[in-house]
């Protein structure tokens, strides 16, 4: 119960700061595709960085966002026949989607890892950076998915020792 408190802390602490990572990345994304509409429409002067920044964005929005919705329990639930079961059941449940979630997520951050390594040397010519940057936000995302599954397995085995 000592380490309950110092994780749900951490969790929420890193849980707010993915969810302004996205609200940022939300925001400038309307910001780029507007300049990119304007420039292309009223000036006939399409900038050609403004997909590729666009795209980076979508990212990060989808990988932070996702990763808050883990934390808050906002995904997708198919929970109704999940609450017929007795509490027992319902445990099990709870215990073999986190595992399921924390699974994926470490198969995330492997992949985004060894897709950073790939794509390290290759440049997207309109922008200048690294390829790899594009699975910084997976890798991050699959990190704070990790915690937050780990953070819910231990408060389904907290509460069951205090029954």
């Amino acid at each position: 119960m000592q380490l309950l408190r110092p994780l749900s802390v951490a969790s929420a602490a890193l849980s707010r700061a993915a969810l302004i990572v996205a609200g940022a990345s939300l925001a400038g994304l309307g910001l780029v595709v507007i300049y990119g509409v304007v420039m292309r429409y009223v000036f006939n002067s399409a900038p050609p960085f403004v997909e590729q920044v666009a795209l980076l964005l979508v990212i990060c929005v989808a990988m932070f966002g996702a990763s808050v919705g883990v934390r808050e329990t906002g995904h997708i639930g198919l929970d109704s026949l999940v609450k017929l079961l007795p509490p027992a059941g319902q445990r099990v449940c709870a215990v073999l989607g986190d595992v399921l979630v924390l699974i994926f997520a470490l198969v995330l951050t492997w992949g985004s890892q060894e897709m950073i390594i790939a794509t390290l040397p290759n440049d997207i010519p309109t922008l200048g950076v690294s390829e790899a940057c594009r699975y910084v936000p997976p890798l991050v995302a699959g990190v704070l998915v990790s915690l937050f599954s780990i953070e819910r397995l231990v408060l389904v085995f907290a509460k069951q020792e205090a029954h």
